[in-house]
């Protein structure tokens, strides 16, 4: 059975009447700027290219994600989506015994019972804000025999983070390690990223996507790099010829090309991050929790369920995310993502409403 993320905006617009234009999605950590206009617009000249085999190499795409992430071309990997690539680096592995942090993101789950692991969980505990302990982990790792480390950096849902040198701390133990990194251009690459890292570590796979930054989720592209040459041979040998279209090989060259697009998505998503920060701050009913991702992770502290204040805000047409589905989570935990001023604004409009009325 396939996990359900986010929400279903052409269900909701049939089930409560909006049109899907209308509905604010907060559940679905999606960057609101769209995806680069300068990618676009060069798509747009290039519309005759559907006629056209993808390049098999993908060399163009390869070199500007190289320039783009500083990873040697020889070590990137592409696939329609991260999925995919969590699945093959998974099977190559096949750890018996491998650790995730709670809550995470239940794909990684998934795919470890699929090769039959044993699952280990890192708890994160509300009293610490969430915040991801290293000495825990590697005590964890030691002691249990540990073969696989899977986490998100930053983690969904808490938006709690590790720094490139604390993840080389725990590459220095000898464990397999998959850093998915599809948030961490929300916050500072160069303290956080562990792509560095694989210039020095085999047993380090990093995966990045193109559907929350660049705002691309329907051209599928996602990237792992790594220098475990095992799995770069594995990986070539059992990957489909031009499993990447001519669409998301276009926009993905010119998306990564065009750094005035990322810094104007990284400033603005700062900024509005603290807005919330400041905002949420003012209500005694709601504690936030410090996030270095695009979304963050609420508890509501008086008598009422996230999953009342979902429904409330659906009516509204905004959709935030439930997360008592998660791992070490409760009814009362909520995220929500960062979308257009004039959205944000809305939604803190409307929780000062809510809880205001529900004194």
């Amino acid at each position: 059975m396939k996990d359900k993320h986010g929400a279903n905006i052409f269900e909701l617009s049939r089930e409560y009447g909006f049109e899907e234009n209308e509905i604010a999605d907060f559940s679905s950590n999606i960057n609101p700027m769209g995806p680069s206009k300068f990618a676009m617009d060069f798509l747009k000249d290039n519309l005759n290219l559907i006629t056209t085999y993808p390049d098999p190499e993908y060399v163009s795409l390869r070199e500007s994600i190289s320039i783009y992430s500083g990873a040697k071309p020889k070590n990137i990997v592409l696939g329609a989506g991260t999925t995919e690539l969590f699945k093959q680096y998974v099977e190559l592995i096949s750890p018996k015994r491998a650790l995730l942090l709670s809550p995470c993101y239940s794909e990684y789950e998934n795919e470890l019972r699929s090769v039959g692991a044993e699952i280990f969980y890192e708890n994160l505990l509300e009293e610490n804000e969430y915040k991801i302990d290293l000495n825990n982990i590697i005590n964890t790792i030691k002691s249990n025999a540990i073969e696989m480390l899977i986490f998100a950096n930053p983690n969904n849902p808490t938006g709690t983070i590790l720094t490139r040198k604390e993840i080389g701390s725990i590459l220095d133990t000898g464990i397999n390690v998959l850093v998915d990194e599809t948030y961490v251009e929300f916050t500072d690459k160069d303290k956080f990223s562990s792509v560095e890292l694989t210039n020095y570590y085999s047993n380090l796979f990093v995966a990045r996507g193109v559907s929350k930054f660049f705002a691309s989720p329907g051209i599928r592209l996602g990237y792992g790099i790594t220098s475990n040459r095992e799995f770069l041979d594995t990986f070539e040998c059992n990957s489909m010829l031009w499993n990447v279209n001519i669409f998301a090989d276009i926009l993905g060259q010119k998306m990564f090309q065009d750094k005035a697009y990322q810094s104007e998505v990284f400033n603005f998503m700062n900024e509005q991050r603290e807005y919330f920060f400041g905002e949420i701050s003012t209500l005694s009913d709601i504690k936030y929790f410090p996030s270095y991702g695009n979304f963050i992770l609420c508890k509501i502290l008086n008598q009422h369920t996230a999953a009342e204040l979902r429904e409330h805000l659906l009516k509204k047409a905004l959709v935030i995310r439930d997360c008592s589905s998660f791992k070490n989570l409760s009814s009362k935990h909520f995220r929500f993502c960062i979308l257009s001023k004039e959205d944000n604004q809305k939604l803190i409009q409307e929780l000062k409403r809510y809880f205001k009325s529900s004194l």
